[in-house]
Protein backbone atom coordinates (compact mmCIF):
# COMPACT_ATOMS: atom_id res chain seq x y z
CA UNK A 1 0.00 0.00 0.00
CA UNK A 2 2.81 2.38 1.21
CA UNK A 3 4.12 1.58 -2.31
CA UNK A 4 1.12 2.80 -4.46
CA UNK A 5 0.14 5.78 -1.80
CA UNK A 6 3.96 7.36 -3.02
CA UNK A 7 2.74 6.47 -6.80
CA UNK A 8 -0.26 8.52 -6.81
CA UNK A 9 1.19 11.34 -4.32
CA UNK A 10 4.27 11.51 -7.42
CA UNK A 11 1.70 11.12 -10.08
CA UNK A 12 -0.63 14.51 -8.59
CA UNK A 13 2.92 16.37 -7.61
CA UNK A 14 3.62 16.38 -11.98
CA UNK A 15 -0.39 17.56 -12.55
CA UNK A 16 -0.07 20.75 -14.34
CA UNK A 17 -3.39 22.66 -12.34
CA UNK A 18 -6.08 22.06 -9.93
CA UNK A 19 -8.12 19.96 -12.00
CA UNK A 20 -5.59 17.37 -13.67
CA UNK A 21 -4.27 17.06 -10.31
CA UNK A 22 -8.11 15.99 -8.87
CA UNK A 23 -8.82 13.63 -11.66
CA UNK A 24 -5.36 11.99 -11.30
CA UNK A 25 -6.88 11.39 -7.74
CA UNK A 26 -10.40 9.85 -8.48
CA UNK A 27 -8.96 7.80 -11.14
CA UNK A 28 -6.08 6.18 -8.98
CA UNK A 29 -7.45 5.84 -5.62
CA UNK A 30 -10.89 3.67 -7.38
CA UNK A 31 -8.67 1.68 -9.24
CA UNK A 32 -6.45 1.27 -6.11
CA UNK A 33 -8.88 0.52 -4.00
CA UNK A 34 -11.02 -1.65 -5.95
CA UNK A 35 -14.33 0.25 -5.27
CA UNK A 36 -16.72 2.02 -7.79
CA UNK A 37 -16.87 5.29 -6.67
CA UNK A 38 -14.39 7.63 -5.82
CA UNK A 39 -15.06 11.67 -5.61
CA UNK A 40 -14.15 15.17 -4.36
CA UNK A 41 -15.86 17.85 -3.20
CA UNK A 42 -14.04 20.90 -2.71
CA UNK A 43 -15.14 23.84 -0.74
CA UNK A 44 -15.62 27.33 -2.99
CA UNK A 45 -15.02 29.82 -0.41
CA UNK A 46 -16.10 32.32 -3.27
CA UNK A 47 -20.06 30.75 -3.05
CA UNK A 48 -19.51 29.24 0.11
CA UNK A 49 -20.31 25.17 -0.98
CA UNK A 50 -19.03 22.11 -1.22
CA UNK A 51 -18.68 21.22 -5.05
CA UNK A 52 -18.19 17.64 -6.83
CA UNK A 53 -14.90 18.87 -8.44
CA UNK A 54 -14.08 15.14 -9.80
CA UNK A 55 -15.46 11.78 -10.21
CA UNK A 56 -15.23 8.24 -11.66
CA UNK A 57 -18.21 6.49 -11.13
CA UNK A 58 -20.84 9.23 -10.75
CA UNK A 59 -22.47 10.59 -13.84
CA UNK A 60 -19.74 12.57 -15.43
CA UNK A 61 -21.73 15.61 -16.24
CA UNK A 62 -22.47 16.35 -12.84
CA UNK A 63 -18.76 17.07 -12.22
CA UNK A 64 -18.76 20.97 -11.74
CA UNK A 65 -22.12 21.11 -11.77
CA UNK A 66 -23.62 19.48 -8.63
CA UNK A 67 -23.06 21.42 -4.84
CA UNK A 68 -23.65 21.15 -0.94
CA UNK A 69 -24.47 24.19 1.13
CA UNK A 70 -22.19 24.01 3.94
CA UNK A 71 -22.96 21.31 6.72
CA UNK A 72 -25.70 19.76 3.94
CA UNK A 73 -25.37 15.74 3.42
CA UNK A 74 -22.41 13.56 4.44
CA UNK A 75 -19.92 15.61 2.56
CA UNK A 76 -21.02 18.53 4.40
CA UNK A 77 -20.67 16.22 8.05
CA UNK A 78 -17.45 14.89 7.11
CA UNK A 79 -16.48 18.56 6.72
CA UNK A 80 -17.95 19.64 9.84
CA UNK A 81 -16.11 17.63 12.04
CA UNK A 82 -13.05 17.06 10.05
CA UNK A 83 -13.65 12.81 10.83
CA UNK A 84 -13.94 10.12 8.28
CA UNK A 85 -17.53 9.09 8.03
CA UNK A 86 -17.96 4.95 6.91
CA UNK A 87 -20.91 3.71 6.69
CA UNK A 88 -22.33 0.67 5.32
CA UNK A 89 -25.58 2.03 3.50
CA UNK A 90 -25.58 5.77 3.49
CA UNK A 91 -29.15 6.53 2.77
CA UNK A 92 -30.29 5.27 6.34
CA UNK A 93 -28.15 7.92 7.37
CA UNK A 94 -30.32 11.13 8.84
CA UNK A 95 -27.65 13.30 7.17
CA UNK A 96 -27.92 11.69 3.68
CA UNK A 97 -28.63 14.01 0.87
CA UNK A 98 -29.55 12.10 -2.17
CA UNK A 99 -28.26 14.01 -5.33
CA UNK A 100 -30.37 12.95 -8.33
CA UNK A 101 -27.62 14.53 -10.67
CA UNK A 102 -25.10 11.92 -10.06
CA UNK A 103 -26.95 8.97 -10.29
CA UNK A 104 -25.46 7.87 -6.99
CA UNK A 105 -28.52 5.52 -5.93
CA UNK A 106 -26.93 2.24 -6.87
CA UNK A 107 -24.38 3.10 -4.19
CA UNK A 108 -25.03 2.03 -0.83
CA UNK A 109 -21.52 1.87 1.28
CA UNK A 110 -19.76 5.36 1.84
CA UNK A 111 -16.64 6.64 3.17
CA UNK A 112 -15.83 10.27 3.27
CA UNK A 113 -12.33 11.51 4.66
CA UNK A 114 -11.26 15.30 4.97
CA UNK A 115 -8.68 16.64 3.49
CA UNK A 116 -7.37 19.10 6.16
CA UNK A 117 -4.79 21.24 5.28
CA UNK A 118 -3.17 24.02 8.29
CA UNK A 119 -6.22 22.81 10.50
CA UNK A 120 -8.78 23.89 7.74
CA UNK A 121 -10.74 21.58 6.05
CA UNK A 122 -9.98 22.21 1.72
CA UNK A 123 -12.87 19.43 0.85
CA UNK A 124 -13.79 15.32 1.44
CA UNK A 125 -12.69 12.48 -0.45
CA UNK A 126 -15.32 9.73 -1.01
CA UNK A 127 -15.38 6.03 -2.19
CA UNK A 128 -19.19 4.65 -2.79
CA UNK A 129 -20.01 0.83 -2.97
CA UNK A 130 -23.28 -0.62 -4.14
CA UNK A 131 -22.70 -3.43 -2.11
CA UNK A 132 -24.03 -2.85 1.45
CA UNK A 133 -20.65 -3.13 3.88
CA UNK A 134 -18.57 -0.81 5.85
CA UNK A 135 -14.62 -0.44 4.35
CA UNK A 136 -12.58 -1.89 6.38
CA UNK A 137 -10.01 -0.08 8.96
CA UNK A 138 -6.92 -0.56 6.60
CA UNK A 139 -8.82 1.18 3.88
CA UNK A 140 -10.06 4.14 6.20
CA UNK A 141 -6.25 4.18 7.67
CA UNK A 142 -5.29 4.32 3.59
CA UNK A 143 -7.49 7.48 2.88
CA UNK A 144 -6.57 9.10 5.80
CA UNK A 145 -2.65 8.94 4.95
CA UNK A 146 -3.79 10.16 1.58
CA UNK A 147 -5.38 13.51 2.21
CA UNK A 148 -2.95 14.21 4.46
CA UNK A 149 -0.19 13.70 1.52
CA UNK A 150 -2.29 15.03 -0.53
CA UNK A 151 -3.49 18.27 1.21
CA UNK A 152 -0.66 20.70 0.48
CA UNK A 153 -0.63 19.90 -3.33
CA UNK A 154 -4.17 21.20 -3.26
CA UNK A 155 -4.04 24.05 -0.90
CA UNK A 156 -0.95 25.02 -4.01
CA UNK A 157 -2.88 24.39 -7.00
CA UNK A 158 -5.68 26.04 -5.61
CA UNK A 159 -3.59 28.86 -4.37
CA UNK A 160 -2.13 29.26 -8.02
CA UNK A 161 -5.93 29.62 -9.64
CA UNK A 162 -6.56 31.71 -7.02
CA UNK A 163 -3.72 33.98 -8.05
CA UNK A 164 -5.80 33.80 -10.86
CA UNK A 165 -8.71 35.20 -10.01
CA UNK A 166 -10.31 31.77 -10.24
CA UNK A 167 -12.17 29.68 -6.75
CA UNK A 168 -11.67 26.02 -7.79
CA UNK A 169 -15.60 25.07 -9.35
CA UNK A 170 -13.75 28.31 -12.34
CA UNK A 171 -15.66 31.37 -10.36
CA UNK A 172 -13.83 34.61 -10.89
CA UNK A 173 -13.05 35.68 -7.32
CA UNK A 174 -11.51 38.33 -5.78
CA UNK A 175 -10.05 39.40 -2.29
CA UNK A 176 -7.98 36.12 -2.52
CA UNK A 177 -6.17 36.48 1.34
CA UNK A 178 -2.76 34.27 2.44
CA UNK A 179 -2.41 34.68 5.51
CA UNK A 180 1.30 34.35 7.06
CA UNK A 181 2.84 36.29 10.06
CA UNK A 182 2.94 39.77 10.97
CA UNK A 183 6.73 40.96 10.48
CA UNK A 184 6.47 44.65 10.40
CA UNK A 185 3.31 46.65 11.26
CA UNK A 186 1.39 48.85 8.37
CA UNK A 187 -0.70 48.43 5.18
CA UNK A 188 1.02 49.17 1.86
CA UNK A 189 -0.27 48.11 -1.68
CA UNK A 190 2.31 47.96 -4.13
CA UNK A 191 3.65 46.00 -7.46
CA UNK A 192 5.06 42.13 -6.86
CA UNK A 193 8.83 41.82 -7.47
CA UNK A 194 10.09 38.19 -6.83
CA UNK A 195 13.70 37.59 -6.46
CA UNK A 196 15.43 34.80 -6.11
CA UNK A 197 18.93 33.07 -5.40
CA UNK A 198 20.67 32.25 -8.45
CA UNK A 199 20.71 28.42 -10.09
CA UNK A 200 18.13 27.06 -8.29
CA UNK A 201 15.40 25.99 -10.92
CA UNK A 202 12.34 25.96 -8.55
CA UNK A 203 12.67 29.63 -7.45
CA UNK A 204 12.78 30.75 -11.14
CA UNK A 205 9.53 33.03 -12.02
CA UNK A 206 7.58 33.55 -15.17
CA UNK A 207 8.36 36.46 -16.68
CA UNK A 208 7.32 37.38 -20.53
CA UNK A 209 10.09 37.76 -22.31
CA UNK A 210 11.13 41.17 -24.16
CA UNK A 211 12.35 40.19 -27.22
CA UNK A 212 11.68 36.38 -28.09
CA UNK A 213 13.92 36.16 -31.09
CA UNK A 214 17.17 37.28 -28.73
CA UNK A 215 15.89 34.85 -26.13
CA UNK A 216 15.74 31.74 -28.30
CA UNK A 217 19.67 33.03 -29.47
CA UNK A 218 20.69 33.33 -26.08
CA UNK A 219 19.27 30.33 -24.82
CA UNK A 220 20.57 28.19 -27.89
CA UNK A 221 24.17 29.76 -26.87
CA UNK A 222 23.87 28.88 -23.91
CA UNK A 223 22.83 25.48 -24.69
CA UNK A 224 26.16 25.29 -27.15
CA UNK A 225 28.07 26.03 -24.54
CA UNK A 226 26.67 23.34 -21.64
CA UNK A 227 27.51 21.07 -25.06
CA UNK A 228 31.37 21.95 -25.16
CA UNK A 229 31.67 21.21 -21.09
CA UNK A 230 29.51 17.52 -21.80
CA UNK A 231 32.00 17.11 -24.82
CA UNK A 232 35.18 18.26 -22.67
CA UNK A 233 33.85 16.40 -19.66
CA UNK A 234 33.96 13.04 -22.03
CA UNK A 235 37.14 13.81 -23.21
CA UNK A 236 39.08 14.24 -19.63
CA UNK A 237 37.59 10.69 -18.62
CA UNK A 238 39.49 8.81 -21.11
CA UNK A 239 41.68 5.89 -19.79
CA UNK A 240 40.13 6.62 -16.37
CA UNK A 241 36.45 5.28 -16.75
CA UNK A 242 35.38 2.23 -19.18
CA UNK A 243 33.81 3.62 -22.83
CA UNK A 244 30.11 2.58 -21.48
CA UNK A 245 30.47 5.18 -18.53
CA UNK A 246 31.46 7.23 -20.75
CA UNK A 247 28.94 7.44 -22.81
CA UNK A 248 26.58 8.82 -19.87
CA UNK A 249 27.71 12.53 -21.19
CA UNK A 250 26.75 11.75 -24.81
CA UNK A 251 23.09 10.87 -23.55
CA UNK A 252 23.32 14.20 -21.65
CA UNK A 253 24.09 15.90 -25.47
CA UNK A 254 21.02 14.05 -26.84
CA UNK A 255 18.97 15.40 -24.42
CA UNK A 256 20.10 18.77 -25.33
CA UNK A 257 19.41 18.26 -28.94
CA UNK A 258 16.56 20.13 -30.44
CA UNK A 259 13.99 17.35 -30.16
CA UNK A 260 14.55 16.76 -26.69
CA UNK A 261 14.66 19.45 -23.46
CA UNK A 262 16.01 22.23 -25.77
CA UNK A 263 13.50 21.85 -28.35
CA UNK A 264 10.92 21.97 -25.27
CA UNK A 265 12.37 25.25 -23.68
CA UNK A 266 12.47 26.98 -27.31
CA UNK A 267 8.57 26.22 -27.66
CA UNK A 268 7.74 27.65 -24.27
CA UNK A 269 9.95 30.79 -24.70
CA UNK A 270 7.86 31.58 -28.41
CA UNK A 271 4.63 31.29 -26.07
CA UNK A 272 6.39 34.42 -24.50
CA UNK A 273 8.07 33.32 -21.40
CA UNK A 274 11.87 34.73 -20.77
CA UNK A 275 14.45 31.74 -21.07
CA UNK A 276 14.88 31.17 -17.22
CA UNK A 277 10.99 30.33 -16.69
CA UNK A 278 11.05 28.55 -19.81
CA UNK A 279 14.15 26.16 -18.75
CA UNK A 280 12.69 25.82 -15.26
CA UNK A 281 8.94 24.39 -16.59
CA UNK A 282 10.68 22.08 -18.63
CA UNK A 283 13.05 20.95 -16.10
CA UNK A 284 10.54 20.53 -13.23
CA UNK A 285 7.98 19.02 -15.65
CA UNK A 286 10.44 16.27 -16.67
CA UNK A 287 11.65 15.80 -13.07
CA UNK A 288 8.44 15.17 -11.58
CA UNK A 289 7.66 12.78 -14.69
CA UNK A 290 11.04 10.44 -13.85
CA UNK A 291 10.49 10.36 -10.15
CA UNK A 292 7.01 8.60 -10.75
CA UNK A 293 8.35 6.47 -12.45
CA UNK A 294 8.44 2.79 -10.44
CA UNK A 295 11.63 1.51 -11.93
CA UNK A 296 13.97 3.00 -9.38
CA UNK A 297 16.87 2.96 -12.16
CA UNK A 298 14.44 5.49 -14.07
CA UNK A 299 13.56 7.31 -10.98
CA UNK A 300 17.13 8.47 -10.39
CA UNK A 301 17.02 9.97 -13.49
CA UNK A 302 15.62 12.87 -12.24
CA UNK A 303 18.62 14.00 -11.03
CA UNK A 304 20.57 13.97 -14.26
CA UNK A 305 17.60 16.38 -15.65
CA UNK A 306 18.52 18.62 -12.52
CA UNK A 307 21.75 18.67 -12.91
CA UNK A 308 21.97 19.46 -16.60
CA UNK A 309 19.36 21.87 -16.64
CA UNK A 310 21.02 23.92 -13.57
CA UNK A 311 24.02 23.84 -15.52
CA UNK A 312 21.95 25.89 -18.64
CA UNK A 313 20.56 27.47 -15.78
CA UNK A 314 24.70 28.70 -14.59
CA UNK A 315 25.04 30.02 -18.36
CA UNK A 316 22.13 32.05 -18.35
CA UNK A 317 22.15 33.85 -15.45
CA UNK A 318 26.05 34.14 -15.94
CA UNK A 319 25.52 35.58 -19.49
CA UNK A 320 22.41 38.08 -18.30
CA UNK A 321 22.53 38.27 -14.91
CA UNK A 322 18.89 38.87 -13.48
CA UNK A 323 18.88 42.60 -12.56
CA UNK A 324 15.43 43.18 -11.49
CA UNK A 325 13.04 46.24 -12.21
CA UNK A 326 11.64 47.94 -9.01
CA UNK A 327 8.88 49.49 -9.37
CA UNK A 328 7.91 53.04 -7.61
CA UNK A 329 5.95 51.21 -5.12
CA UNK A 330 7.83 47.38 -4.72
CA UNK A 331 6.48 45.00 -2.83
CA UNK A 332 9.59 42.36 -2.76
CA UNK A 333 8.80 38.60 -2.57
CA UNK A 334 10.99 36.02 -1.95
CA UNK A 335 10.93 32.37 -0.79
CA UNK A 336 12.81 33.40 1.66
CA UNK A 337 14.16 37.03 1.98
CA UNK A 338 17.76 38.10 3.03
CA UNK A 339 18.60 41.38 4.38
CA UNK A 340 21.37 41.52 1.15
CA UNK A 341 18.00 41.60 -0.90
CA UNK A 342 16.39 44.68 0.45
CA UNK A 343 19.26 46.93 0.48
CA UNK A 344 19.48 45.71 -3.63
CA UNK A 345 16.18 48.19 -3.76
CA UNK A 346 16.79 51.61 -4.66
CA UNK A 347 16.48 53.77 -1.31
CA UNK A 348 12.57 55.25 -1.94
CA UNK A 349 11.19 52.46 -3.49
CA UNK A 350 10.67 49.65 -1.40
CA UNK A 351 6.73 49.57 0.57
CA UNK A 352 6.26 46.12 1.51
CA UNK A 353 8.22 42.92 2.39
CA UNK A 354 6.55 39.32 1.61
CA UNK A 355 8.69 36.18 2.50
CA UNK A 356 7.27 32.60 2.19
CA UNK A 357 9.75 31.34 4.60
CA UNK A 358 11.01 33.03 8.37
CA UNK A 359 9.14 34.31 11.03
CA UNK A 360 8.24 37.58 13.44
CA UNK A 361 12.27 37.08 14.74
CA UNK A 362 13.82 37.08 11.71
CA UNK A 363 16.98 39.76 10.68
CA UNK A 364 14.72 40.67 7.79
CA UNK A 365 11.41 41.11 10.18
CA UNK A 366 13.90 43.44 12.44
CA UNK A 367 15.50 45.36 9.95
CA UNK A 368 11.86 45.91 8.41
CA UNK A 369 10.11 47.11 11.49
CA UNK A 370 13.56 49.23 11.93
CA UNK A 371 13.03 51.09 8.54
CA UNK A 372 9.32 51.58 9.33
CA UNK A 373 8.01 48.52 6.05
CA UNK A 374 4.29 46.55 6.47
CA UNK A 375 6.24 42.83 6.17
CA UNK A 376 4.37 39.71 6.41
CA UNK A 377 6.27 36.37 7.24
CA UNK A 378 5.80 32.61 6.64
CA UNK A 379 2.83 32.59 3.97
CA UNK A 380 3.47 29.36 3.27
CA UNK A 381 0.60 28.73 1.12
CA UNK A 382 1.75 31.56 -1.25
CA UNK A 383 2.98 30.62 -5.01
CA UNK A 384 5.31 33.08 -5.16
CA UNK A 385 6.36 32.66 -8.50
CA UNK A 386 3.79 33.48 -10.22
CA UNK A 387 3.66 36.78 -9.08
CA UNK A 388 5.90 38.95 -9.95
CA UNK A 389 4.24 42.45 -11.81
CA UNK A 390 0.90 41.53 -9.68
CA UNK A 391 -0.71 44.49 -7.67
CA UNK A 392 -0.88 43.27 -3.84
CA UNK A 393 -1.55 44.61 -0.73
CA UNK A 394 0.73 43.57 2.32
CA UNK A 395 -1.44 43.92 5.89
CA UNK A 396 1.03 44.03 8.11
CA UNK A 397 -0.96 44.46 11.10
CA UNK A 398 -2.77 41.00 10.61
CA UNK A 399 -0.20 39.02 8.99
CA UNK A 400 -1.95 38.94 5.65
CA UNK A 401 -1.37 39.15 1.90
CA UNK A 402 -4.20 40.18 -0.88
CA UNK A 403 -4.28 39.23 -4.48
CA UNK A 404 -6.74 40.94 -7.19
CA UNK A 405 -8.08 43.27 -4.75
CA UNK A 406 -11.74 44.40 -5.42
CA UNK A 407 -12.34 48.03 -5.72
CA UNK A 408 -14.44 47.89 -2.48
CA UNK A 409 -11.59 46.33 -0.35
CA UNK A 410 -8.92 48.42 -2.06
CA UNK A 411 -10.34 51.73 -1.15
CA UNK A 412 -10.85 50.59 2.40
CA UNK A 413 -7.06 49.74 2.11
CA UNK A 414 -6.03 53.07 0.57
CA UNK A 415 -8.11 54.88 3.43
CA UNK A 416 -5.93 52.76 6.41
CA UNK A 417 -2.90 53.95 4.42
CA UNK A 418 -4.06 57.81 4.35
CA UNK A 419 -4.75 57.41 8.12
CA UNK A 420 -1.46 55.99 8.85
CA UNK A 421 0.17 58.93 6.36
CA UNK A 422 -1.62 61.30 8.42
CA UNK A 423 -0.85 60.21 11.87
CA UNK A 424 2.38 60.09 11.23
CA UNK A 425 2.67 63.85 9.68
CA UNK A 426 0.84 64.30 13.18
CA UNK A 427 3.45 62.45 15.03
CA UNK A 428 6.61 64.01 13.05
CA UNK A 429 5.69 67.70 14.66
CA UNK A 430 5.48 66.30 18.38
CA UNK A 431 8.51 63.97 18.67
CA UNK A 432 10.89 66.36 19.26
CA UNK A 433 8.38 68.84 21.79
CA UNK A 434 9.76 67.93 25.63
CA UNK A 435 7.50 65.55 27.60
CA UNK A 436 5.93 67.55 29.70
CA UNK A 437 2.38 66.92 31.14
CA UNK A 438 -0.64 69.98 31.41
CA UNK A 439 0.96 71.48 34.88
CA UNK A 440 4.57 71.49 33.35
CA UNK A 441 5.62 68.73 34.98
CA UNK A 442 8.58 67.09 33.21
CA UNK A 443 8.43 63.30 32.37
CA UNK A 444 11.23 61.00 30.70
CA UNK A 445 10.50 58.84 27.87
CA UNK A 446 12.63 55.71 27.67
CA UNK A 447 12.75 53.26 25.50
CA UNK A 448 13.11 49.58 26.72
CA UNK A 449 14.15 46.84 24.76
CA UNK A 450 17.23 44.21 23.50
CA UNK A 451 17.29 45.10 19.80
CA UNK A 452 19.74 47.53 18.99
CA UNK A 453 17.33 48.39 15.89
CA UNK A 454 14.56 49.08 18.01
CA UNK A 455 16.41 51.11 19.74
CA UNK A 456 17.52 53.52 17.04
CA UNK A 457 14.06 53.88 16.00
CA UNK A 458 12.65 54.60 18.90
CA UNK A 459 15.34 57.52 19.38
CA UNK A 460 14.27 58.71 15.67
CA UNK A 461 10.96 58.59 17.09
CA UNK A 462 11.69 60.91 19.47
CA UNK A 463 12.67 58.68 22.56
CA UNK A 464 15.82 60.05 25.23
CA UNK A 465 17.57 56.82 25.62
Amino acid sequence: MLQRLRGIVQEVNAAKDLQASLDIIVARVREVMGTQVCSIFLHDNDIDCHVLMASEGLNKQSVGHVSLEVGEGLVGLVAKHAEPINLDDAAKHPSFHYLKETGEEAFHAFLGVPIIHHRHVLGVLVIQHSEIRSFDKGEEAFLVTLCAQLSPIIAQAEATGAIQGLSPSGHKTSDTIFSGVAGSSGVTIGKAVVVFPPADLNLIPNRPARDIDQQIDFFNNCLNSVREDMRALHSKLMGHVKEEERQLFDVYLHMLDDKALGGEVVEQIKLGNWAQGALANVAKEHVRSFEKMNDPYLRERAVDIKDLCSRVLFYLQKKEPVTAEYADNTVLVSEELTPAMLVEVPKGKLVGLISVKGSGNSHVAILARTMGIPTVMGVLDLPFNQLDGLELIVDGYNGQVISNPSEQLRKRYLDTIAEQDQLNKGLEGLKDLPCETADNHRIHLWVNTGLMSDVLHSLDQGAEG
